[in-house]
């Protein structure tokens, strides 16, 4: 696995602000995207448990053996996991706590529209959510 740094596409070099960073990706998306899933590493280790306070507001998921530490997904309109906002928040409190590190863009997926039960809604529902969701 090497050092875990390779130059890849979703990878963020640089000392540049974990929370500008992750605005930085959000604004470089699609506006269809759905989800994203990062990775995020802290410098000072010793400063773990104290990134992983801040970082729990956003479901960061703890990777054990790994040379990131946490796994963050992020939905964009609809889904199981944290709004781009709050994790934006996270990442400003890592930056304003002093928390310095870095992240990659592990995934990003983008077109996948949200599944709703429709049985027993009227047809004019029906067609109001599929001109909405319209990709």
């Amino acid at each position: 696995m090497g050092d875990g740094r390779g130059g890849g596409v979703g990878y963020i070099p640089g000392p540049m602000a974990l929370a500008d960073s992750f605005k930085d990706v959000v604004d470089a998306l699609p506006d269809d995207w759905t989800d994203l899933t990062l990775d995020v590493r802290i410098f000072d280790e010793d400063r773990y448990i104290d990134a992983s306070v801040y970082l729990v507001t956003c479901n960061a998921q703890p990777y054990s053996k790994y040379d990131w530490h946490w796994k963050i997904l992020v939905s964009h309109r609809f889904g199981h996991s944290a709004s781009a906002p709050t994790v934006h928040g996270a990442l400003k409190l890592l930056d304003d706590a002093g928390i310095e590190g870095e992240m990659r863009v592990r995934d990003a997926r983008a077109g996948r529209v949200e599944v709703v039960q429709m049985w027993g809604r009227p047809e004019s529902v029906r067609q109001e959510f599929r001109r909405i969701r319209a990709q």
